[in-house]
Parts: structure tokens; sequence; C-alpha cells
């Protein structure tokens, strides 16, 4: 007798808790999964995205592209000014670098190994 009375005091507890009906709480990513790095992306990081998708590079993240360094094909030097300072590694084991001052206009040469520069404008991202 004793163990009905517990037993049905046991269930009519468990019942009344469940009776309840507290809603369960959703979380963002259960309606529609985990969201890509697109659909979090703000400020900053969006922009530079958006930018990526169109072909552009506007803060120079990427690998730069390479260049012979011939008169026809020279490296191209970005500037916001009309002259800029470029340093050349002549060797690919060379410690000492020649630096030398790389003004608007056509290529220009370096005194020491002879590769061809150019100077492009550059706007700034802001």
């Amino acid at each position: 007798m004793a163990a009905r009375l517990l037993l049905r005091s046991a269930v009519r507890a468990a019942t009344t808790c469940r009776a309840a009906g507290v809603p369960a709480l959703t979380r963002g990513m259960g309606a529609g999964g985990i969201p890509t790095d697109e659909e979090q992306a703000t400020g900053l990081e969006k922009k530079i995205m958006n930018a990526m998708k169109e072909g552009k590079d506007p803060y120079s993240t990427m690998k730069p592209k390479g260049y012979a360094g011939s008169k026809a094909d020279p490296h191209l030097v970005p500037s916001i000014t009309n002259k800029r300072i470029v340093g050349c590694i002549c060797e690919e084991d060379n410690t000492v670098v020649v630096w030398f001052w790389l003004h608007e206009g056509e290529a220009q040469r370096c005194p020491s190994c002879g590769a061809h520069y150019q100077l492009v404008a550059h706007e700034l991202p802001h």
C-alpha cells in the first residue's frame, strides 16, 4: 500500500512538472544551420569580402602578381604620390638592398641589376 502511494505521488509530481509547458529555447542556427562567413561578416571584413567577389584587392591582402622586370613588362609599384623609394634585392640570396627613387612616368631601371620598375597611381581604400 505504501509503495502504491509513493508510486502515485512520484507519477503526479513528474506529470505536473511536464504539464507546465515551458517552451524550449530555439537557437539561431537551429532553424537554418550554421551561418556562413559571408552571413556573419560585418564592417571592414564584409567590405573586403565584397571587394574580393568583384575581383578587387582593396587592402593588398593577396600575393602580388609576378612581373618579368623587363622594359615591356616592368614591376608595378603602387604609390599615392608622384614618387616612391624602392628597394631591389638584385639576387635571390643577396643580403644587400639597393635603394633608389622611382618617379612617375616611364619605367626606370635598377642601377645595380637593370630590372625595370614603373610607378602606378594608387588610391587609398578609405
